[in-house]
């Protein structure tokens, strides 16, 4: 896979690493953007890969935009096509079928950074990190999804606290509120994120796909649509051959081998 403009991709045991590496803080400018792009889309093609880790090179996750950049926006319209264009891609990692792992290393996880990680399906975040969306506190707004997503995973109150005040809150805070799904030592995050990206990628990657599927259409269509498009789901899963294998393994008291079909 790659080469990628600052992305450096490594797949190993079907888990591939997206290390973000624009120093001097990992900030997303166009270039890197391009990089993710196209790195991401060929580790969710790429047949090897059933779980990817999104890290951050030299012990440092995101800053998020390119502060000269969002500087030189034309415009409205300059603005609005630069969140589009981030919006599509971070709903391509949203609705990956396969899951995504932020790995959250450094002292700080905000704004645009913060906004990739949630649209990460898990996170995995070091105990030294901070977490906030500061846009407010430059005159701006979230325009990378923070709107949207925040408010579902930490609950509205919080959201609009978080959102409207541009504070900042520790590693434990954020877990305390469902906004990381996990604390680990400094300098372990990657290692923690690729264990349990192992740990998926031993599952069926049909299964993997389907739950997620059922998740994020839920969140769309609302509950009993969601309930329906999950009896839907569960019906395709009764035809694959790694469901079988599963219930047999179950019953025989082994571990299931998996054929991802």
């Amino acid at each position: 896979m790659g080469p990628y403009a600052n992305v450096r991709v490594s797949v190993e045991d079907h888990v591939a690493t997206l290390e973000i590496d624009h120093p001097p803080v990992n900030a997303i400018d166009r270039e890197t953007f391009e990089g993710l792009r196209a790195a991401f889309h060929e580790a969710v093609a790429d047949g090897r890969v059933k779980a990817i880790v999104l890290a951050g090179a030299r012990q440092r996750f995101v800053a998020g935009a390119d502060i000269h950049e969002l500087a030189a926006m034309a415009g409205a319209q300059g603005a609005q096509e630069m969140a589009t264009a981030t919006h599509a891609l971070f709903l391509t990692i949203e609705r990956s079928p396969k899951p995504v792992i932020a790995a959250i290393s450094g002292r700080f996880c905000m704004g645009g950074g913060n906004e990739l990680a949630m649209a990460c399906h898990i996170r995995i975040a070091e105990e030294n990190v901070q977490f906030a969306q500061r846009e407010i506190r430059l005159g701006l707004i979230p325009g990378w999804g923070a709107t949207q997503r925040l408010p579902r995973l930490v609950g509205l109150g919080k959201a609009v606290e978080l959102i409207l005040t541009g504070d900042a809150i520790d590693a434990q805070e954020a877990h305390r509120i469902g906004l990381i799904n996990a604390i680990v030592p400094v300098g372990s995050a990657v290692h923690e994120a690729k264990a349990m990206a192992g740990r998926l990628a031993s599952l069926s990657s049909v299964a993997l796909a389907k739950a997620l599927d059922a998740i994020y259409t839920g969140l769309d269509v609302g509950y009993e649509e969601g309930l329906a498009h999950e009896i839907a789901c569960f019906g395709e899963m009764a035809e694959t051959e790694d469901m079988r294998e599963g219930l047999r393994a179950f019953l025989e008291k082994r571990e299931p081998a998996f054929k991802d079909r």
